[in-house]
């Protein structure tokens, strides 16, 4: 069976489990996702299929984002057919949900790195949240690569991995994952099966 699928983050809410235990969950509307093309081990190296999600405001048949899953198992489904969300996901399995964050713009260091920021009394003048001493003195002479420093914040692939699935809701293709998941309502994500999926 393939091994995920594209969908898009609808927001967050709560819902009761079957235990009665009340779990913060995301919502996501996972496909329906159309077959555009299959892989094969003889000609590719790999079984895999690439999807398409959501068709493109134009109309001409393209589709706003595209991905390829490998297969666990079983030979590819057939090119111009559908998959949907309770094709792939069950109630308890784990998945890895990959997004882009949210873009904060250029942010200083307290709001992208989480330093303490200087004393607000004591004699601090003017110097309440900046990141401090950023280097040494004649040795080495320069400032180390990687330094934390303000600058760009959000707005990368981000991947959270082992969300448990709390309910898949065929009818609506909604797959409900147990916490939050990168990026912002309306957004795409590629929901693919595992906890300890790398993408």
């Amino acid at each position: 069976m393939i091994g995920g699928l594209i969908g898009r983050k609808l927001g967050m809410t709560q819902v009761y489990t079957r235990e009665g235990r009340l779990v913060p969950v995301t919502v996501i509307q996972a496909g329906p996702c159309a077959v555009i093309a299959t892989r094969s081990a003889e000609r590719d190296g790999h079984v895999a299929a690439q999807v398409g999600f959501a068709p493109a405001k134009a109309g001409t048949g393209a589709f706003a984002a595209l991905r390829e899953f490998r297969l666990s198992d079983g030979e590819p489904p057939a090119v111009g057919s559908e998959v949907k969300v309770a094709d792939v996901f069950k109630v308890g399995e784990r998945v890895a949900v990959t997004g882009v964050s949210k873009g904060r713009g250029t942010a200083g260091v307290i709001k992208r790195h989480g330093f303490s920021g200087f004393p607000g009394s004591h004699g601090t003048h003017e110097y309440f949240r900046h990141g401090g001493s950023i280097g040494n003195r004649s040795f080495p002479g320069r400032v180390f690569k990687g330094k934390r420093m303000a600058g760009r914040y959000g707005a990368e692939r981000v991947t959270t991995r082992n969300l448990e699935v709390i309910g898949v809701r065929p009818d609506d293709h909604l797959l409900l994952v147990r916490g939050a998941v990168p990026g912002a309502r309306g957004g795409t994500v590629v929901v693919r099966k595992g906890p300890g999926v790398r993408t």
